[in-house]
């Protein structure tokens, strides 16, 4: 893997951040100050606490196994499989009906005088279960230390009195379920004993067992009659043949005629026809046809005919019989009649052969439904035995919950109350102040990054190097408050500029513009500066400051140096300088006044040329022929020009004089101008052509500065091979 290869990974700039910190230091300082003051007061206005503990060991009653009962009683349950019932009873214990037992047995009452909400004592109690064990501790915190171990102990009678009362309550509602289900059970049981009785009642069941063989020997029996019945039936059968043939009758008109012939009624109507027949033969022998003696013998016979025959078809029903049958001999007489017995004997035994037959049938079905019957016998038994069990069990449990209901014995069983504490536990003040510098530290730091985040301004010397681009020809420190305050004057917008030695102490500014004097002498190995433009992007970036200072720098050198106000728009140097400026550059340009009249000496080797009266076009006057008359006579009469101008930003007074002099110098103040105005300059100055000597950061704090040795005096000489390498790299770029 080559280098090239390997992940690039941001280095973190800790020393960014420690300067922005820096830089931001005053609302960090407030805001942590404020935190840290409200975290006191909170922590001191906070009353002492005291806590009471008290502890109970949560078990399974188990008395109910002292009486013969079932265990279940009193048993304690989880929620869950997953959970402990520990935790339920930990639950319990916090829930409302205990917290709101507690509030009213003690009148606990809040600030305003009313009881206190159930929240509110919810949030002050502390119930937890100690792993490991089945013990619960219940703990609270207040003010009042004998109402804090009088909560928890009330809290613990309120829930083993509620455990209690809710173990009977349980055992009430089962036993009001128990007092409907045992009648109910009880009617089950009638109704079963009820079925099993009608069943044996109609199907005449006693013992099946004893039935089915009793049965099996029955149809045996039955059969052997059956078999001898219908032998004797042969017999008869036999012999009735052998009489119907004798007689020349059948055995079903033998019997008839045996009856008819011994029916009074059929032999009187029989007889009084015979007699009427006889009569009308014997009348016919005496009279004629139509002789009504003679018709009414013939009604007479047909009247009796049409008797006879229905008297014998009651007997006979549809059999055919004749006059003649109806009158016969001793002998027929005889045969009809045994055939008359014969034929009853038939019959006789046909039907106890029928009955016989539907009784083995009887039989027969009776065996093979008994296995049925027995199996319908057992359903119903074991209905009858389960119905039996449940009602016995219930009534089992009704005993049970009755001695259950009686029980006064909890699920928990306390192990100790609650003591007065002496000592008060909190408030731990200290955490509330250290927590309060911890969170105004906290907002402080984002305060004061989102601070610098905000501001777009050109924080550092680092910043203005990598925004302008251009060689760094000095650095100048902020002043100092040492020296004595310029007054004021009215309607200037800005403080007037400090001289050196005269307004502030030499060092270390001295020092600052000393570097930025060699530097500006060795700029041009080949040709030295004769005069330059000082300018800035924005306003009050301290660039007539520069030009003041440079000046007083060179004059105390030796060099014999003009200072020109070039700023015909708001001017400064006579204000610097304490001079009047009823005449000046304006008035020179424009022939109104001699040099020697404008230009005011200040200090040896230092005279300042004032801007004068103020015109209405000040490019105009500086683009113009005399203007650059003016330079070329300030060159030869002076060893260094130094033209102070306005600010590049809108403005091009410095742009246009820049083309009659050296160059440009670019005064930047860190936290005045910002990064659109400084890109705006830049980009300016890229665009004109104009030939830009340098910058000098001015106003530099160098307490906020990495490199702040770069500016110490007794490193000065570091300071001077550092630009010292600036400008050579400028000059070869050039």
């Amino acid at each position: 893997m080559t280098m090239q290869s390997l992940p690039h990974v941001e280095e973190v700039n800790i020393q960014k951040y420690l300067e922005v910190i820096q830089r931001r230091w005053l609302p960090l300082v407030g805001i942590f100050g404020i935190t840290v003051t409200l975290g006191c007061l909170y922590a001191f206005s906070l009353k002492p606490s005291y806590k009471a503990e008290g502890s109970l060991m949560i078990k399974t009653n188990r008395s109910s196994s002292l009486t013969g009962l079932s265990e279940d009683i009193g048993r304690l349950e989880a929620l869950n499989a997953n959970d402990n019932p520990l935790e339920t009873q930990v639950r319990v214990i916090g829930s409302n009906p205990v917290i709101e037992k507690t509030i009213n047995s003690l009148t606990l009452k809040d600030s305003k005088g009313k009881l206190l909400s159930i929240p509110d004592l919810a949030k002050q109690l502390k119930i937890e279960g100690i792993k490991g064990t089945d013990v619960v501790q219940i703990s609270y915190k207040g003010g009042n230390p004998e109402l804090a171990a009088k909560i928890v102990n009330k809290v613990i009678d309120s829930y083993i009195e509620l455990n209690i009362k809710a173990n009977q309550n349980e055992a009430l509602i089962a036993k009001d379920v128990l007092v409907t289900e045992v009648p109910r059970a009880e009617e089950i049981v009638r109704r079963a004993e009820s079925k099993l009785r009608l069943f044996k009642e109609k199907n005449k069941v006693v013992v099946l067992g004893q039935e089915a063989s009793a049965a099996v020997d029955t149809i045996s029996k039955l059969g052997n009659q059956i078999s001898q019945a219908l032998a004797q039936l042969d017999d008869v059968k036999g012999r009735l043949e052998q009489l119907s043939s004798e007689a020349k009758i059948d055995s079903k008109q033998g019997v008839i005629v045996s009856e008819l012939t011994q029916a009074p009624g059929v032999q009187k109507v029989l007889a009084q026809l015979q007699e009427t027949e006889s009569q009308l033969t014997l009348e016919r022998t005496r009279f004629s046809p139509e002789h009504p003696t003679i018709t009414n013998l013939q009604e007479k016979v047909v009247a009796l005919q049409s008797l006879l025959k229905q008297r014998i078809g009651q007997f006979a029903g549809t059999a055919q019989i004749t006059e003649g049958s109806l009158q016969v001999g001793q002998l027929r007489q005889s045969l009809i009649a045994d055939i008359t017995r014969a034929q009853a004997e038939r019959v006789g035994l046909e039907r106890q052969i029928a009955t016989l037959l539907r009784q083995q049938e009887a039989y027969i079905k009776r065996a093979n439904n008994l296995p049925k019957l027995e199996q319908s016998q057992r359903e119903l038994e074991r209905k009858l035995q389960a119905a039996q069990t449940t009602y016995e069990t219930l009534l089992k449990k009704r005993q049970e919950i009755d001695i259950a209901q009686n029980q006064k014995i909890p699920n928990a069983r306390v192990i100790s109350y609650a003591l007065t504490p002496e000592k008060a536990e909190g408030p731990r003040k200290i955490l509330f102040i250290v927590g309060g510098g911890g969170i105004g530290l906290f907002l402080g730091i984002i305060v004061a990054f989102g601070l610098d985040l905000v501001d777009r301004s050109v924080k550092t010397v680092k910043e203005a190097k990598e925004v302008m681009k251009y060689s760094v020809l000095g650095v100048i420190p902020t002043q100092s408050r040492n020296g004595k305050d310029n007054p004021s004057i009215a309607g200037l917008d800005r403080a007037i500029p400090k001289i050196i030695g005269r307004d502030i102490p030499y060092f270390p500014l001295g020092n600052a513009y000393q570097v930025l004097q060699v530097n500006l002498k060795f700029l041009c190995s080949d040709k030295p500066l004769k005069s330059i433009v000082i300018t800035s992007s924005v306003a009050k970036e301290g660039k007539s400051d520069v030009s003041a200072n440079l000046a007083v720098t060179m004059a105390q050198a030796g060099r014999r140096v003009l200072l020109v106000d070039a700023d015909m728009r708001n001017p400064m140097q006579h204000h610097i300088w304490g001079l009047t400026n009823v005449t000046g550059l304006s008035n020179a340009i424009a022939g109104q006044v001699s040099l020697d009249a404008a230009i005011q000496e200040v200090m040896p080797n230092l005279e300042v040329l004032t801007s004068g009266i103020l015109p209405p076009n000040p490019v105009a006057m500086l683009d113009s022929q005399r203007m650059a008359t003016l330079i070329s006579n300030f060159a030869i009469d002076y060893d260094f020009v130094i033209f102070d101008t306005p600010p590049l930003s809108g403005i091009a007074d410095a742009a246009v004089l820049s083309t009659l002099t050296d160059g440009i110098l670019l005064v930047v103040r860190p936290g005045v101008v910002d990064l659109n105005s400084a890109n705006s300059a830049k980009e300016f100055l890229t665009q004109s052509g104009q030939k830009v000597l340098g910058i000098v950061i001015n106003g530099v704090n160098t307490k906020n500065e990495p490199n702040s040795y770069f500016y110490d005096n007794k490193k000065q000489q570091i300071q001077q091979d550092l630009v010292s390498s600036s400008l050579t790299k400028f000059s070869k770029e050039r």
